[in-house]
């Protein structure tokens, strides 16, 4: 007798064989790849049964390369040829790279869509080049560990990257020969962590201070559902900053006016040092050789904590900013998921005690917490999950939208927007005529084009020449699982349709995001100035030419009078409209040539209906 197999839909039709999935934690400072085995996430370790590799690429002489620990080791001796850090630069350009005096790398423009290039003695190297070289390796280990070919990878991301930064993660992966099963965000990683091992449900917030990057999530979790209600954070804000800070610091002790770059990047790796002794102890010595001496800077805790205190400021300015977008209470939060190695100094957790009070949940090890999410997420996805369904609800940072006339955004995707999402809304032409759309696609929080960020630009041609406002164009604005848009428009009429996959320009600067979502509140009383403006200029201008454009067909059935009194409030609007900055002194005016042609628009609907009935009797009709 033949047997059927059943699968379920996306799982491996063969019950025996179990796809290789894994998560990647792409880190600044560390990465890591961890995977599901025997129905547990655990990290998997190389060789020595380490399981974090530095994120640190060093090009040799003769073309060969050295990946994690022994790059790490190198940092001092070579530092220009040793790259360290390089998330800081994916998806960014050359004017957006901070502080680019202090490090001691060889910068460039040109690279793909614009973004950084590094010079080493290997020739020009992208950010997506030397990350796609630390996630090969993360691919080996895991490849290694189960003798098989990898399926796919979950690999994480900061809530905070934006498109382009995304896409270049996507490139490097597909560069490091990764099937990408789907991009997440790093808090929302740790989030599957810590609810799934813990049962944990409730208002969490998760705040991960890695070491370039700083985000904050206030997520809700049910039994198997994630909802990320808010995001925040600053994606230029990390351990990084730390140790430079206490490195500025050291070199202001030891009265050294100007330093190498090998002798910059040695005080970095002493004060990193220093820096994780202070977790465990009051006060440690940084020593570190200088010109060909020794030099030993004593160091307190409560020294490290002062010279840093404005960082860590800053991380709780955006702890409160996610609050009050998810508009709750700091009581409302049930628990504080610590995620990252800089959430191990006590000066972080204080403060996140302090101001939840509450102390922060840390029995997960805040190295591993994210990669451990992202495993889960990646089993579910290969299909070999039978535990249980996993519902993943994230958001998108911030709102898309596109340009309408007067340089206004109309608003399609507001931010916080869970995804995957697809908005619609529709729009029409502006002139009689109009056989053509230019579509402008932008992101941001202000009211005004000029103060967002362009996406993309497209057209829609071959619209049907018909009156202003005839035309119904239905501009659909779809984001995917992984944050990246899809943006298409259609004439609903004719079907005619245009659309575009955005891929921005590599180049928003480090603190634009957070910038942008900081100017929304504190220009929202300017903004809504600007918007009435320019929407009352838009009715203007509409008026006008459709009071031009009936003169035209129809002025003889006007008398002199009645024409001169029209005229007169056509050229009072026209000058109105473009000299004054009064939103109401405008719409005034619209309104006065709107009620003065209410009888030439009466006539012209008198004569139209007399020429339609024109020749034609009660029987005909």
């Amino acid at each position: 007798m033949a047997l059927l197999q059943i699968s379920e839909p996306g799982q491996t039709p063969d019950p025996h064989q179990r796809r290789i999935a894994v998560g990647i934690d792409l880190g600044t400072t560390h990465s890591l790849v961890a995977a599901v085995r025997n129905g547990v996430a655990e990290c998997l370790p190389d060789g020595q049964g380490r399981v974090l590799l530095p994120s640190v690429v060093r090009y040799l002489q003769g073309g060969g390369r050295q990946i994690g620990h022994d790059a790490h080791a190198a940092q001092a001796e070579d530092p220009e040829n040793t790259v360290a850090s390089v998330k800081r630069f994916m998806g960014r350009g050359l004017a957006d790279i901070a502080n680019r005096e202090k490090l001691p790398h060889r910068f460039s423009e040109g690279g793909a869509h614009g973004m950084v290039s590094l010079e080493t003695r290997a020739g020009t190297k992208s950010p997506v080049e030397i990350s796609a070289e630390i996630l090969a390796t993360l691919r080996y280990r895991a490849e290694d560990t189960f003798n098989a070919d990898l399926y796919g990878a979950v690999i994480t991301v900061p809530a905070y990257f934006d498109d382009a930064q995304r896409q270049a993660t996507k490139d490097a992966a597909k560069l490091a020969g990764i099937n990408v099963l789907r991009l997440i965000n790093e808090p929302t990683a740790a989030a599957i962590a810590y609810g799934l091992d813990n049962a944990s449900e409730g208002i969490y917030a998760v705040y991960d201070l890695g070491g370039g990057t700083f985000d904050i999530s206030i997520l809700r979790l049910a039994r198997g559902v994630f909802e990320v209600i808010a995001t925040g954070g600053d994606s230029a804000l990390g351990g990084d900053d730390y140790d430079r800070a206490l490195a500025d610091w050291i070199l202001g002790k030891a009265a050294v006016m100007a330093a190498s770059p090998a002798a910059k990047a040695a005080v970095k790796m002493t004060a990193r040092t220093a820096k994780e002794q202070l977790s465990a102890a009051d006060r440690t010595v940084a020593r570190v050789e200088l010109e060909g001496r020794v030099i030993q800077v004593p160091v307190t805790r409560q020294d490290f904590e002062a010279v840093t205190a404005d960082l860590t400021a800053r991380t709780m300015a955006a702890v409160r900013k996610a609050l009050r977008d998810a508009k709750l209470a700091r009581d409302e939060v049930k628990g504080v998921v610590m995620v990252g190695g800089s959430t191990r100094m006590p000066q972080v957790r204080g403060a996140v005690a302090g101001f939840f009070g509450t102390e922060p949940l840390v029995n997960l090890d805040p190295d591993e917490v994210v990669a451990l999410g992202a495993a889960v997420q990646a089993n579910q996805l290969a299909g070999n999950n039978t535990a249980g369904d996993l519902l993943l609800l994230d958001v998108i940072p911030l709102s898309l939208g596109i340009e309408t006339m007067g340089g206004l955004v109309e608003r399609i995707v507001p931010r916080n927007e869970t995804i995957p999402t697809a908005k619609a809304q529709d729009f029409t032409t502006y002139k009689d005529g109009q056989t053509a759309m230019a579509l402008h696609v932008v992101q941001g929080e202000r009211d005004l084009v000029q103060d967002c960020r362009s996406l993309a630009r497209f057209e829609l041609r071959g619209i049907p020449a018909m009156a202003a406002g005839a035309a119904r164009i239905r501009v659909t604005f779809t984001v995917d699982a992984d944050g990246l848009l899809n943006v298409s428009a259609r004439e609903q009429g004719s079907g005619v349709e245009a659309r575009i996959d955005v891929k921005p320009s590599y180049g928003l600067s480090d603190e634009q995001i957070a910038r942008m979502l900081q100017e929304s509140f504190t220009t929202a009383e300017q903004d809504m100035k600007a918007r009435a403006l320019a929407e009352a200029r838009v009715e203007a201008d509409r008026m006008l030419l459709a009071t031009r454009s009936a003169l035209d067909a129809d002025g003889t059935l006007l008398g002199a009078q009645e024409r001169a009194h029209i005229d007169e409030l056509v050229e009072q609007l026209r000058r109105v409209a473009q000299s004054s900055h009064d939103a109401g002194a405008i719409e005034a005016a619209t309104g006065a040539l709107a009620k003065g042609t209410e009888g030439f628009a009466a006539a012209r609907m008198n004569h139209s209906i007399q020429q339609a009935l024109a020749g034609k009797n009660v029987e005909t009709l």
